[in-house]
This record gives structure tokens, sequence and C-alpha cells, in this order.
């Protein structure tokens, strides 16, 4: 399992999004969407609010691993607009656990930037997208501690 996929599972990723975070539209309760779910991982109960959702272990920063770019690329061709991101930040600092989560209601395509793993990789030549940037996009804080 890749270190990527084990902070969105071990640290309860998208699960720990919906336990703490209400809708950030209507405050209603957000729940998960089943696993490998199109472009989005949580939507809300009450109203037609999705997201994309990416756990990192570190201090907030200005790259994060996004996902497969095929589909992201079809639905930017088409012209949808990038999915709505919640980042859940998570790191330590002189012996205490600091966590940040953050609501981007808008990430412009020009803060995606598509990459392709090598042939050696598991996943060989697969196209994948880094968000860039993210440090400089307005976003909402949802939860810190």
């Amino acid at each position: 399992m890749s270190k990527n996929k084990e902070s969105g599972d071990r640290g309860g990723g998208e699960k720990e999004i919906v336990k703490l975070i209400p809708c950030p539209n209507c405050k209603k309760k957000l729940m998960l969407l089943p696993k490998n779910y199109p472009l989005y991982d949580i939507q809300c109960v009450g109203c037609s609010f999705r997201a994309q959702v990416k756990t990192n272990n570190v201090k907030p920063k200005s790259v994060i691993f996004g996902a497969g770019w095929d589909i992201m690329e079809k639905v930017l061709k088409s012209g949808f607009l990038t999915p709505a991101l919640i980042t859940n930040f998570k790191w330590e600092e002189k012996g205490k656990k600091h966590q940040e989560i953050r609501f981007y209601p808008f990430v412009p395509k020009t803060n995606l930037k598509m990459h392709q793993l090598s042939p050696t990789a598991r996943r060989a030549n697969y196209k994948m997208f880094n968000y860039i940037g993210i440090d400089k996009l307005p976003y909402f804080p949802l939860y810190s501690k």
C-alpha cells in the first residue's frame, strides 16, 4: 500500500473529516462516498455539496498529491470546474500533535500539474496530478488543533 493511501486510510482520512466537520454549505452531516468513486470522496446528506479529501501527515505545504489524471482531464475538457478540495494536514512538532483542516472551494486548473509514473512503477506509466501552489489559494479553515 502506498504511503499516500496509508495516510488516508490509517489516520481515517475521509472518515476523520466526516466525523469532525459538518457540511461547509448547510452544516448537515457529511458522508463517505463508495471507494473508488470518481473525483469525490465525501458528500453532504442534505445538499448537493461534494468534495475530494486529501490527507497529508505534514505541516500545510504548497504541493500535495492529487489522483488519477485521466478522469480529471475529461472533467476539465468538458468545461466543469475542478472539484472542491478539503485538505487534512496532520503533523507533530516538539512532541505536540497538530491538525489543520482546510476547505478550498475553488482550485483553478492552473494549480494542477500532470505527471506520469515511470515504466518501472507498480502502476507503470499511470498518469497522475499534483495540486501545486495550494499555499497561495484562498481557503476556509474548518478545524485546527
